[in-house]
């Protein structure tokens, strides 16, 4: 899960990761849920679930005292008592394209295109100095590992001969000179972009493929955003569709019996923005980016009002945008881990109920 969507995506809010249990423990199944509720942990204790991984964090606000006079507070307890970890993948499975929005995108038929709004943060860039016969497997260890993306192009870099000096010291190897004389070599300047999640085994790789005893780079901060990384998502239908018939194919996608609207365009809907969850704060950049409407959960009244009629605002329920994540972690622990047991929670979390 943590190459999937690394805990470094999330917000500053937020609380995921191995919540309750030891991390170096063995489970024999885990069972996927939105939300920790008592029944779930009920269901992983019937079925024998070592873990619980669930979008949402069971311990969110901290803990000042474990004596049960709160549902959490009894979650944990009983979770700790039998013998079941608790681990939480929430805003940074959202902040990644092929994470819940991409999920969703898939599920109403949209071509996913690009976030939403793209962080600033998560690109960088790293400069290698490679000896000219090496540089070859050095760049391809870098491309291996996932630099060189640049939107739809790959293996990308730069590269610029120059000579680089420098004098071995005693106790070192060197690959070329000799210990206490300075020592020219032909080198190339290499450079590649990279996404910040990525930047731990990127360096491992540039190590073990570098014939250098020390291997000098840098790594420089890249302040465009990365297309695949955000908040919320863009996509498009293959045609234009039918702003009544769009509703439709939401409810019955997404399998919900009601969402909520604004006043219905008299244009068709191609272009659609998504957040999974609660995605009012998107509202703005949405309208911005002039999509034709923006899909959605917990959308307040004053909500319908600010979208201006600039887009067809639909709010389908928290739990109506987010209930495929259970689906899409399972399918990620099973590309992993094939014989591994992922069990889909059978309880219902959804808290709202209408009548």
């Amino acid at each position: 899960m943590e190459r999937s969507a690394p805990a470094m995506l999330q917000e500053s809010y937020d609380n995921v990761g191995l919540l309750v249990g030891d991390p170096d423990g063995e489970v024999s199944g885990a069972l996927v849920c939105l939300d920790v509720t008592e029944g779930v942990i009920e269901e992983a204790i019937t079925h024998g679930c070592g873990l619980i991984i669930a979008h949402h964090p069971l311990i969110f606000k901290g803990l000042k005292r474990l004596v049960g006079s709160d549902p959490v507070q009894r979650m944990v307890i009983k979770a700790i008592r039998q013998d079941i970890a608790v681990m939480a993948v929430h805003t940074n499975l959202d902040n990644v394209a092929w994470g819940v929005n991409g999920e969703l995108a898939q599920r109403i038929g949209l071509s996913p295109a690009h976030v939403l709004e793209t962080r600033p943060d998560q690109l960088r860039k790293l400069v290698v100095f490679v000896p000219r016969d090496h540089v070859e497997p050095v760049r391809n260890a870098l491309f291996q590992s996932g630099a060189g993306q640049l939107g739809r192009y790959d293996e990308c870099s730069f590269g610029v001969d120059g000579t680089g000096t420098f004098r071995a010291g005693a106790g070192s190897e060197p690959f070329v000179g000799v210990i206490g004389e300075r020592h020219d070599e032909a080198e190339v300047r290499l450079e590649v972009i990279y996404p910040t999640m990525i930047e731990r085994s990127l360096l491992r790789a540039m190590m073990e493929a570098h014939p250098y005893e020390e291997v000098a780079h840098f790594i420089h901060p890249v302040l465009i955003g990365h297309p695949q990384i955000g908040s919320g998502l863009i996509g498009e239908f293959p045609e234009p569709v039918d702003p009544v018939a769009f509703l439709a194919l939401l409810k019955d996608r997404l399998g919900i019996p009601w969402l909520r609207h604004g006043p219905m365009p008299n244009r068709p809907i191609r272009r659609v923005a998504l957040c999974g969850g609660s995605g009012a704060f998107l509202l703005s950049k949405a309208k911005a980016e002039k999509v034709d409407a923006f899909v959605t959960g917990d959308l307040k009244y004053h909500d319908f009002f600010e979208a201006d009629g600039r887009l067809l605002l639909v709010d389908v329920g928290h739990y109506g945008s987010e209930q495929f994540t259970m689906t899409l972690i399972q399918r990620l622990l099973g590309e992993k881990f094939p014989t591994f047991a992922v069990r889909l929670t059978e309880t219902v979390t959804d808290p709202i109920h209408y009548s």
